[in-house]
């Protein structure tokens, strides 16, 4: 899968909000060239959470274990929920990594963030053929767990 192709993806469900920073737009430099998905039914930037997925393009300071910096490469995390974390991982999102825990830099395989893996997020460095399907799933159920945290919130949020 294309960064486009995963973009494309996402912005076919509903309430997706893609950000994309680039030069000249305020965000820091770092970012530019990478994108955030985020649950935002009325198209605002939500002020207290997080985004569902992202897709970076480079790595970020201290966390070049997955070598990014190759020509073509690019990761794409995502927060699918502990179940999905432990079925990919074989292991609760706190627990310790094993020792035969998988190369954070290894293309197309589905493991835990090298970095927010402990949080429960999943990534993988360009999806393939062999992970395509479980990517497209991962990303619904990422996106539908957002969407249930957006609309407890906003549930609690009313009188």
């Amino acid at each position: 899968m294309s960064i486009d192709e995963i973009i494309e993806f996402l912005t076919g469900l509903d309430g997706v909000l893609v950000l994309r920073p680039a030069r000249g737009d305020g965000s820091p430099e770092i970012s530019w060239g990478d994108s955030f998905f985020y649950y935002a039914p009325d198209g605002e930037v939500p002020k207290t959470t997080q985004p569902f997925a992202t897709i970076v393009t480079k790595d970020y300071p201290g966390d070049e274990r997955s070598r990014l910096g190759r020509p073509g490469a690019f990761r794409l995390n995502l927060f699918a929920g502990k179940d999905a974390f432990a079925g990919w991982t074989g292991r609760r999102p706190r627990d310790e990594a094993g020792p035969g825990e998988t190369d954070p830099g290894e293309t197309d395989a589905v493991i835990a963030h090298p970095v927010y893996g402990e949080l429960g997020w999943l990534a993988v460095v360009n999806p393939g053929p062999r992970t395509e399907p479980a990517v497209r799933e991962l990303l619904r159920t990422a996106h539908d767990l957002a969407r249930s945290r957006h609309l407890r919130r906003a549930g609690s949020a009313s009188p």
